[in-house]
């Protein structure tokens, strides 16, 4: 099985910082970079136009010989694919370690991602995957066609990586995708989870007053997320790790978050019944809309 990194491209700005941002993990992680241009129904027209099947798209070769010159030890290959571009994009997921999309198109030929195909793609990925929103490439984001110059990094140290959890116990699959991130890239890590801490009126006979105890069960769930978070941070000990317990809802909590971080993490569960059409729940369509940074989708059991 490969584990390649796995980015759309339709030779939009937002697709050019999309594959920046995985030109710059499969670098950090020793892995090849893939890039997949969905041409759909408009392939033979592609063919005819640009003169053979081999050929691609100007924008899409741009960006790709732009990633090859500035980084000649990176494996990198380009293809053609033909098909629904929701459905295509989902499927290199079977043999990816993450799939990157831009979440926004341009529209018209080369708009391949556009509206919903992102989400409806996230939807069904088997592997992990990143949305890039417009605006958020960065340093390494370029206004130009060819795009990105993905041997610019941040001069600062990076932007915190959010992940939001829930429940008792955290889901193993989400908070290591955020880790392994973390640890790759120095970043810190900031581990959420919303809870409605106050559920009063309280009636006590000590001389406590109401907004006190509240503080106390704020101060316990956040002791309670900490003890689940123990065993993460022995096998990640160079990560610095803060836990934050939020009344905020999950999707306005995250959003939030993403306004200093460099990539948020949240998780998305697989259908309990195989019968299950895939869809994307509520808080992660909430933060993929708002957000100011990357999101990365993480599926799970």
């Amino acid at each position: 099985m490969s584990h390649d990194v796995v980015v759309g491209i339709d030779g939009s700005t937002q697709s050019a910082a999309a594959a920046g941002w995985a030109a710059r993990e499969a670098r950090r992680n020793g892995l090849a970079l893939r890039m997949v241009h969905v041409a759909g129904g408009e392939v033979d027209a592609l063919e005819r136009e640009l003169g053979g099947g081999s050929a691609l798209p100007r924008p899409v070769a741009a960006i790709r010989d732009r990633i090859k010159a500035a980084l000649p030890e990176l494996a990198v290959s380009c293809e053609i694919v033909p098909g629904n571009p929701a459905y295509a994009l989902a499927a290199t997921s079977r043999r990816s370690s993450v799939l990157v999309l831009g979440s926004r198109g341009v529209g018209g030929f080369t708009g391949l991602l556009v509206g919903s195909v992102g989400l409806r793609a996230a939807a069904r990925t088997d592997c992990p995957v990143v949305l890039v929103p417009a605006g958020a490439g960065g340093p390494a984001e370029s206004d130009g066609p060819a795009g990105p110059d993905v041997t610019d990094e941040p001069a600062a140290a990076p932007g915190e990586v959010v992940v939001g959890v829930q429940g008792d116990r955290p889901c193993d699959a989400v908070l290591a995708f955020a880790f392994q991130h973390a640890a790759a890239t120095g970043a810190r890590l900031r581990v959420m989870e919303s809870r409605d801490t106050y559920h009063g009126p309280y009636t006590t006979e000590a001389p406590v007053g109401v907004w006190e105890i509240g503080e106390s069960l704020a101060a316990s769930e956040q002791v309670r997320l900490q003890d689940a978070l123990a065993r993460w941070r022995d096998k990640f000990p160079g990560v610095r790790t803060e836990a934050e317990v939020c009344a905020w809802s999950p999707g306005r909590m995250l959003a939030e978050a993403s306004r200093t971080a460099s990539l948020v993490v949240l998780g998305r569960r697989a259908p309990a019944h195989p019968m299950a059409g895939p869809r994307l729940g509520a808080v992660a369509q909430s933060v993929l809309h708002h957000t100011h940074c990357p999101v990365a989708v993480v599926p799970h059991r």
